[in-house]
């Protein structure tokens, strides 16, 4: 074969994995590895985006999608999380699935004050209800400004890949604040195309701590009542 004639070749499958990449992104596919290495090789200079990961497993899954098409840094911002030391177990985790997988991981000081703050007068609502709305704020907010501050000019969660979450009101809240503070927001469902249980067989695979309740105080008392 010619050089011309490889050259050719080699431009017609960049462009067939770049449209795989495309609809891979666009559906929530689940890739096979092989294409999943040759669409990384191909992208070197991917746009950075930075990802509010609220546990470790649930970025497994996360990270696999996004890494297809962006330079991932995770961002592990959630006061809510009760009590302290299951913060610390689950911030140490979200480094684990990062050291694991190869991307960055932040995770900044515990202040569960400014969470309550945020959410006060809201604490009878049931699971699901207007605090959780208000939680979702406060951990999108604070991850659209550590975007800003680190010039970085995309940001998602990993939120909508529980199956127990509405993505639709987390679409909502991440709108909202990508217009305020002029940072993009991708909305992305991972618990379409069995995100969700893909999540569970990486962390398993892993080794990670996976928790029994969503993260506050009042979701723990729910659910030990429950049990």
């Amino acid at each position: 074969m010619s050089l011309r004639a490889k050259r050719s070749n080699l431009v017609r499958l960049r462009f067939t994995m770049r449209l795989l990449h495309h609809f891979v992104l666009r559906n929530n596919w689940i890739m096979c590895g092989y294409c999943y290495k040759i669409i990384v090789r191909m992208n070197d200079n991917k746009p950075e985006i930075l990802l509010h990961i609220c546990c470790g497993p649930d970025s497994t899954a996360v990270y696999e999608r996004l890494n297809l098409r962006y330079e991932v840094i995770g961002y592990f911002h959630n006061p809510n999380i009760y009590p302290e030391e299951e913060y610390h177990k689950r911030g140490e985790n979200a480094l684990k699935a990062g050291r694991t997988l190869g991307f960055k991981v932040i995770v900044p000081e515990y202040h569960p004050e400014e969470w309550l703050k945020a959410v006060r007068g809201l604490e009878k609502e049931p699971e699901g209800g207007k605090r959780c709305e208000k939680c979702f704020r406060h951990n999108l907010e604070a991850t659209a400004k550590k975007a800003l501050e680190m010039g970085i000019s995309v940001f998602t969660t990993t939120l909508t890949i529980s199956p127990h979450k509405s993505s639709d009101a987390i679409f909502k809240v991440g709108r909202g604040l990508a217009e305020e503070y002029g940072v993009m927001f991708l909305e992305s469902d991972f618990k379409k195309k069995d995100g969700f249980r893909r999540s569970v067989e990486l962390s398993r695979d892993m080794g990670l701590y996976r928790q029994k309740y969503c993260g506050c105080v009042y979701s723990m008392k729910q659910t030990d009542k429950i049990q």
